[in-house]
């Protein structure tokens, strides 16, 4: 068993459905996911606070917490002018979360392993501060750049600021994307020596319990780093868009 296997985008109708400068497109596991956590996510939260009862029922309390907990990192990371971003920051955190929860279900595909879904959320978000940037600050959001240091030190950090901020998009991307390969391989390897042990017989069949206790203990872990790397996405997306807003403030 490949524990890499999990991870490759096939498509599931043979025909493409277009071609793009002579390459074609196929509907693959991978769309079908980002539809399903889109389409699921969209609906669990319409109607879970469509109700608005006085007395929340415990889906609807799920739902306000989660519009809570975006809406108060969004205040503390950029104050009052940052709420005005509610609805994209809401979007990626929930996006992000479903996804990593997702699939950690058995039999079905993680969106967020695959470097091309980080990277475009990232390319996203540093795109969306751009525009913020110039649209508040105009020229002067390249003041971003210049921190405050003597003149001959300015040769060396301004050109250090510049790089710092056109790899934002690798890192964020990179960090999502290997943190959560590297749980699904971990997850795999330990089900192959299960697997493994388990048909070999005799007493490596008993020891076949230890990998399967490690499974149940890194799978725990797993929904932590899936909720905590939806977390970490959404928070340096606000650190990022605060830094747009409030340029002063940043150095």
């Amino acid at each position: 068993m490949n524990p890499m296997e999990q991870f490759i985008v096939k498509p599931l109708i043979a025909a493409p459905l277009f071609q793009i400068g002579g390459h074609p497109i196929y509907f693959t596991n991978q769309a079908l996911l980002m539809i399903i956590v889109t389409l699921v996510s969209a609906v669990f939260l319409t109607f879970a606070v469509k109700p608005g009862a006085l007395v929340p029922s415990r889906i609807q309390s799920m739902a306000e917490l989660s519009y809570e907990f975006v809406g108060n990192m969004i205040h503390s990371a950029t104050g009052e002018d940052g709420l005005k971003f509610f609805p994209f920051v809401f979007t990626l955190f929930i996006f992000v979360l479903c996804s990593n929860f997702f699939g950690m279900v058995p039999g079905s595909f993680t969106v967020t392993s695959q470097i091309a879904v980080t990277l475009a959320l990232a390319c996203t978000v540093i795109f969306t501060v751009i525009v913020v940037g110039f649209a508040k600050h105009g020229i002067g959001f390249l003041k971003l750049f210049v921190p405050h240091a003597p003149l001959p030190l300015l040769f060396l950090l301004v050109p250090i600021e510049v790089i710092s901020f056109l790899t934002r998009p690798i890192s964020l991307s990179v960090r999502l994307f290997a943190n959560m390969l590297a749980g699904h391989t971990l997850l795999a390897v330990f089900a192959g020596f299960v697997v493994s042990l388990g048909f070999a017989g005799g007493i490596l069949t008993a020891v076949a319990i230890a990998p399967m206790l490690l499974i149940v203990a890194i799978m725990l872990l797993e929904l932590l780093v899936a909720f905590l790397q939806a977390y970490v996405f959404a928070i340096l997306t606000c650190i990022y868009l605060n830094e747009a807003l409030h340029l002063h403030d940043h150095h």
